[in-house]
């Protein structure tokens, strides 16, 4: 790999802890601390990306390309160190964060100018490790790496896996937090992005009153990274601000698109540029429910389930809106932003669930249509990837008991079939005020509803068979998840088995890595 291309531009710009020291400390007053990897004496490639490889400018994998991945016996021209960020945790101010098992390579640039940075997850203790040891262990990891590319390939901003490792030695977590410690195998995760700026860097800065630097962390982000923006002055901030609410936004509604739910919406989990960010307790949605949760740190009270991550986004950007208050000043442009902000969402929502179903526009009478599907989907249980799945086909359904049985998570009876049957009534009424042909339809519904998911029963058997030394599922995901609007492996296409509903990581995970 071109390893010598690699270089650090944000430690030129900011002030940061020069020390190398791994003791866990607040660093105030700076963006950063160097550090070095801790460094794994066996590790074992498990996956990589060479097509991203290639995309970055990085290029193809050597035989002592190893090393790099792991974070080995760097070159000198590889600085490495952890960012500082703060944050919101759980709608409570957390203080100082940071990348506590991060660890920044620097950004590489490519033949066509694009500019990515690249990070280990899992590669030792920083001081913003809060008292932990920077590991990570292989169920996570895996999880990361996989489903960051299957973002990728759904369409949605995120970031992505790079490669997968094995770091040769055990690490022992309390998987479910319930004192049970265990033993679990390492690993390490390269992963990149344009960059991993977070709500919580400028939510450090601002708490701090070191506006100079929160200043030119704005300028700097604004450059390099929204170059529509042209502006000058305080209005730079306001295009700037303006323009991270749209991304955060439109970001929210892909992941009701393809039914992600996150599970840790935590400011310092925000990415300034709208992507998908910090891959933990997260799950496709198998059966439709607003208030699910995949996080159990997220009981009972499920601030972050499924049906809230709109309302939240808002919350999380009236907490970045506080912090650029220094540079903005304009309290009722803030305000007006953040109250608009419920209105693009939405209809944006509602605009997003019209290319589900295949409607060429959105009507005013389609928010009682989707109420009516949301309650269906909710009182049925029915699967959310599959019920749109066979929507495509309702035409061709003749036994609709048996098929809707295929993709509900409870018994229907008669009554219930019956409701199904009076929602296809409503849908077919709705169709026939569509100014575009059937195909053109069936065609938004194909664009707007992926076949494949990747669910996280199929993550934990995937797991299961990498700690065995097997590979096979990790292949055979990788493909499907490169396809997702395409049926290649059938058996995925189906509901969560029921064998599966009680099992830790097959629905409901902690925040444990």
């Amino acid at each position: 790999m071109n390893l010598q291309n690699i270089k650090q531009p944000f430690l030129k710009h900011f002030p940061g802890d020069f020390s190398k020291n791994p003791i866990q400390r607040n660093t105030p007053k700076v963006l950063f601390s160097t550090i070095d990897p801790v460094g794994f004496d066996k590790p074992k490639l498990i996956a990589f990306n060479e097509k991203l490889s290639e995309e970055i400018g990085l290029g193809k994998l050597n035989d002592n390309d190893l090393d790099f991945l792991v974070g080995n016996n760097l070159p000198e021209n590889i600085k490495t160190y952890a960012t500082a960020y703060a944050g919101h945790q759980f709608g409570n101010w957390a203080g100082q964060l940071g990348d506590g098992r991060a660890i920044l390579a620097g950004e590489i640039e490519n033949n066509e100018g694009l500019k990515t940075e690249i990070q280990w997850k899992g590669a030792g203790a920083t001081p913003y490790s809060r008292h932990a040891d920077g590991r990570a262990v292989l169920r996570s990891s895996v999880r990361e790496y996989l489903m960051s590319e299957a973002m990728h390939h759904l369409g949605i901003p995120t970031t992505r896996g790079l490669s997968l490792c094995f770091t040769g030695e055990n690490v022992v977590r309390d998987m479910m937090y319930s004192g049970n410690p265990q033993e679990e195998k390492g690993a390490v995760v390269v992963r990149t992005a344009e960059s991993f700026l977070r709500f919580g860097h400028f939510e450090l800065m601002s708490a701090q009153k070191e506006i100079d630097t929160l200043q030119k962390l704005a300028d700097f982000t604004i450059k390099n990274y929204f170059p529509e923006i042209t502006s000058e002055g305080e209005q730079k901030y306001k295009d700037f601000f303006q323009s991270v609410c749209t991304k955060t936004a439109d970001l929210m509604v892909e992941w009701f698109r393809v039914g992600f739910v996150h599970g840790v919406m935590n400011t310092d989990n925000m990415s300034i540029l709208g992507l998908t960010i910090d891959f933990g307790p997260f799950s496709m949605m198998d059966e439709y429910d607003l208030n699910f949760t995949p996080n159990t740190t997220d009981l009972p009270g499920r601030r972050y389930a499924f049906g809230k991550q709109g309302q939240i986004s808002q919350w999380n950007l009236w907490q970045l809106a506080n912090a650029l208050f220094a540079l903005i000043k304009d309290e009722k442009f803030l305000e007006e932003t953040l109250n608009s902000y419920g209105s693009y969402f939405w209809e944006t929502h509602d605009k997003m669930l019209c290319r589900k179903f295949g409607f060429d526009e959105l009507k005013e009478t389609d928010e009682e249509f989707f109420t009516n599907w949301q309650g269906l989907m909710q009182e049925l249980q029915l699967d959310y990837t599959l019920f749109f799945n066979l929507w495509g086909k309702i035409d061709f359904i003749t036994d609709f008991k048996t098929d809707f049985q295929k993709i509900s998570y409870t018994i229907l009876d008669e009554v219930k079939i019956r409701k199904i049957e009076n929602f296809i009534e409503q849908y077919q009424s709705r169709l026939e005020s569509n100014s575009i042909s059937k195909e053109d339809s069936l065609n938004l519904m194909k664009r707007a509803n992926p076949k494949f998911l990747l669910r996280n029963y199929l993550l934990f058997e995937c797991i299961q068979e990498i700690n065995e030394g097997k590979i096979e599922m990790l292949e055979k995901l990788t493909k499907a998840l490169e396809n997702p609007y395409e049926e290649i492996f059938p058996e995925f296409s189906v509901k969560r088995p029921p064998n599966y509903d009680d099992i830790s990581g097959c629905s409901m995970l902690s925040c444990s890595s």
